[in-house]
């Protein structure tokens, strides 16, 4: 893209950065008054069949990703107009989904402002290894590694991890401002916790938060893997990395029905996001109409987007992911043009 496009397609998105209150206002009501109503219905239901309770649990999970993604507007100013009304309405959908506001909002944007650079990577992201790097790799990193991507240890332990313990800690640096809002969330969700067992029974509780909590959190790291995990993607090293294409390249458009999309805070559109962090969900689809551009662009749907479970490391040469299959075809290859060199170079001595 040049430059002058570049210029184009932002000047585009301007209109739609400014938060409508009324909308706002609408999604809040529209998403936690059905989700309190579906955990309170999946309660009830335990005293007839789990089998009823189970599917509205389901259902909650998608309520409560609905719910992440108001947090995640709050973080980037983009749900209210007002500073403080962000601020206030992010720390509770914080306590809601267990994020600290102020220390996941300090991530996210590093995210935003280093995603597809291959010299920034390593906060609020995915960890992903090129081919030499993995080459390159100790045998143990190999194996951290390896552990890391498999699909049952990322949506199996991942949501524990990253919700339940990583979530509880400060980060190293963090100012006073980010350490108290984090102790806020801490006790507050505690307090909830204790509130709920103590008045429906530790057995009843987890019995109804345990579903949503795993399917909501299997689905937000689903979500966030594969909408910059996919065939044809975008990374460049610094000098080269560019911020428009790494979002219009770098991040899908992940095309879901749309009662997921709905439930999912129009999150699809991830490449009109990422080009813009300050427009709120409810005008992403808008953007990505307004233009051919923001339509032409790396495409996934439910079927095509589990491909992206094979893809392990980025290849620099070929400019895609490869499996880990793969990178024994590429590892013997390279094993194979050293020998030929090596060859070469002894008998022309």
């Amino acid at each position: 893209m040049t430059k002058q496009k570049n210029v184009n397609l932002r000047k585009q998105v301007a209109p739609y950065e400014k938060p409508n209150t009324k909308n706002s206002v609408a999604q809040l009501i529209n998403t936690l008054v059905p989700f309190f109503l579906l955990w309170y219905l999946a309660y009830e239901s335990l005293s007839i069949s789990y089998f009823i309770a189970l599917p509205l649990t389901i259902i909650g999970a998608g309520f409560l990703t609905r719910i992440f993604i108001i947090f995640h507007d709050c973080c980037h100013h983009s749900f209210f107009k007002n500073r403080k009304a962000n601020k206030i309405v992010g720390t509770i959908t914080g306590i809601l989904t267990l994020f600290p506001y102020h220390q996941w909002q300090h991530e996210h944007n590093i995210h935003h402002a280093t995603s597809s650079n291959l010299n920034k990577r390593g906060t609020g992201d995915i960890w992903i290894l090129t081919v030499d790097e993995y080459l390159a790799a100790s045998f143990w990193t190999r194996i951290a590694y390896r552990l890391y991507r498999n699909p049952i240890i990322m949506f199996g332990l991942g949501p524990i991890y990253v919700f339940l313990i990583s979530n509880r800690f400060n980060r190293k640096g963090a100012r006073s401002k980010e350490r108290i809002n984090l102790y806020i969330t801490n006790l507050s969700i505690a307090a909830l916790a204790a509130l709920l067992c103590s008045t429906i029974g530790w057995e009843a509780f987890l019995l109804v938060q345990g579903p949503i909590f795993f399917v909501s959190g299997v689905a937000g790291i689903w979500l966030f893997y594969v909408q910059h995990q996919f065939e044809d993607s975008y990374f460049e090293k610094d000098e080269d990395w560019d911020y428009v294409k790494a979002a219009m390249d770098g991040s899908s458009y992940y095309k879901l029905p749309k009662v997921l999309q709905w439930l999912t805070g129009n999150i699809g559109f991830h490449h009109i996001h990422h080009l813009s962090p300050r427009v709120p969900n409810y005008h992403l689809e808008d953007v990505h109409n307004i233009d051919s551009t923001f339509q032409n662009v790396q495409t996934i749907t439910l079927t095509s987007s589990v491909r992206s479970l094979g893809f392990r490391l980025w290849d620099e040469e070929s400019r895609t992911f490869v499996s880990f299959k793969g990178i024994q075809r590429i590892e013997a290859k390279k094993n194979n043009a050293r020998a030929a060199r090596l060859k070469s170079s002894l008998s022309g001595r």
